[in-house]
């Protein structure tokens, strides 16, 4: 992942084309190359909002590019709707993860006092958040992998290395679980003592003593961990109104067409209608010409 963030710092400083001779032909920019992240191209890309965080999800190993973005947002490709889905299935997966974490600590804090969770020492901890940054990094190298072995047609080894990653995962969520608990375990240590109430904060899960230093309850809403599930929050109401949006914008046009195919069809009746009226009078005129030259001759 250094490696990664090494050639995405020299891209920008140098260009994405800073190997290629003098004479080499440049590659055409196009935004369905799967090199490129698809959801740094539809909003933003929700690893670089967790940064040195618990939630850290480590480095993309996607490529964020600014101007395939701006081919992607000029495209009118059915395809986007296709970016927009994994967008919206990665921010529904990681705020309905945060839920789970908020409906937790807001039964810790009902149970306070009848917990027997053990503390762990600040040297421990950062042990645990060293091994969760090893294991995120390493979670997201085999991803990349299984992707190009999938692209290669090895499906049993892609399979492998997935099953590889669900392992690690599980690995990390333990890890972090454990950090988690004794950080709550201090924190309500910290309030029991000061004989102070504690909250769940709804945006991110963590922990909050009611009527805290404003300076403290500001530095938690500048953190990156609650501006970032905000973000993705936002983000993902924003796309679902415009999907919202457009759908009644679609079932309106629908309606309007409907209504217009009716105007249509019922002028078109009454059209045949007058047809039909004036041939009808055009046989009783006839009719009647014809009695009236009938009598005419019996007359004579």
């Amino acid at each position: 992942m250094a490696v990664l963030a090494a050639a995405a710092l020299l891209d920008e400083l140098m260009g994405r084309n800073r190997n290629m001779a003098p004479n080499d032909k440049t590659k055409e920019l196009n935004w369905e190359d799967p090199e490129y992240c698809k959801l740094y191209m539809v909003k933003f890309c929700p690893h670089d909002l967790f940064v040195n965080t618990r939630a850290d999800l480590g480095q993309c190993p996607k490529v964020h590019d600014d101007e395939v973005k701006a081919l992607y947002e000029k495209s009118n490709s059915y395809k986007k709707q296709q970016y927009e889905d994994e967008f919206i299935r990665f921010c529904q997966s990681m705020l309905n993860e945060v839920e789970r974490k908020i409906i937790k600590g807001k039964q810790r804090l009902a149970l306070m006092g009848k917990t027997d969770m053990v503390s762990l020492s600040p040297a421990q901890t950062q042990r645990n958040e060293e091994q969760i940054a090893f294991l995120t990094e390493k979670i997201n190298g085999l991803v990349s992998e299984a992707e190009q072995m999938g692209i290669q047609g090895n499906v049993e080894q892609a399979q492998g290395l997935m099953k590889l990653c669900d392992q690690l995962k599980e690995e990390r969520e333990q890890l972090r679980g454990t950090n988690e608990n004794s950080h709550w375990q201090q924190t309500a240590e910290l309030a029991a003592s000061q004989e102070k109430q504690m909250e769940v904060c709804d945006v991110c899960g963590a922990f909050l003593i009611v009527g805290d230093a404003q300076q403290r309850i500001d530095d938690h809403l500048m953190g990156k961990q609650h501006v970032g599930y905000a973000k993705l929050k936002s983000a993902l109401d924003e796309l679902m109104t415009a999907r919202q949006k457009a759908r009644e914008e679609k079932e309106k046009k629908r309606e309007e067409e409907r209504r217009e195919r009716n105007r249509l069809r019922e002028e078109e009746e009454r059209k045949r209608n007058r047809e039909r009226g004036r041939e009808r009078d055009e046989h009783r005129r006839m009719r009647e010409e014809e009695e009236r030259r009938s009598r005419s001759r019996r007359s004579r």
